[in-house]
């Protein structure tokens, strides 16, 4: 079927609308009736624009991040997980929260959601990620052999999700600047105000003659 041509103030209010019922009612009692009542369109239109409800809540929560991370270049490591941290306030990164933590229960039994997430949202994400990545590694800030890289996706989403197993509290941008000096950046050996890199070894000085 032919996807339906809609302006982006049009697209942005369906969105919003999808993500307000998911807030209300939860992803397994979300249907696509209930979202073409919500904004006054025909579900034949919204399978037509996305094929499906995974696809459609997973676009908008995609929809809902103003910034993607390869388009932020600062030109240090830490300028750009800073300017990352930054996109969104703390508002929205519990709201966000909120929606995403209803949905890693939903996951579990629903496989088309979980690919959709992986596909639209996460992958990307990542993508992102590594771009911000090689160009550290291009500036010289890490060295392109540096075991940690490989860890760096899991060391964010790790955080962000046991913050709220360990201390019951959501992610805020305190927290996550806190986290990128004290932890990101220093398992890469970058220098960052609270945490020094570790000092290379080095020749001791030849003694004075």
């Amino acid at each position: 079927m032919a996807r339906t041509r809609l302006t982006p103030e049009r697209e942005s209010e369906l969105y919003a609308a999808v993500l307000d019922l998911l807030r209300e009612v939860g992803y397994d009692a979300l249907t696509m009736d209930a979202v073409a009542a919500r904004t006054h369109s025909s579900k034949a239109t919204l399978y037509r624009q996305w094929g499906s409800k995974p696809e459609l809540v997973v676009r908008a929560l995609r929809h809902n991040k103003p910034v993607s991370f390869a388009e932020i270049d600062t030109g240090s490591l830490r300028g750009d997980f800073h300017a990352l941290v930054s996109r969104t306030d703390d508002c929205q990164m519990k709201k966000d929260s909120e929606l995403l933590r209803g949905l890693s229960h939903a996951v579990h039994g629903n496989p088309d959601l979980l690919q959709a997430l992986r596909e639209l949202l996460i992958e990307p994400e990542m993508t992102g990620l590594g771009t911000v990545l090689r160009r550290a590694v291009d500036r010289g800030e890490v060295p392109a052999d540096h075991p940690a890289l490989k860890y760096v996706p899991h060391m964010v989403v790790g955080a962000i999700a046991a913050r709220e197993l360990v201390e019951d509290r959501f992610v805020d941008q305190e927290f996550l600047f806190d986290y990128v000096d004290s932890v990101v950046l220093p398992a890469l050996g970058v220098c960052s105000p609270r945490v020094p890199a570790s000092p290379r070894t080095r020749v001791p000085d030849s003694p004075s003659p």
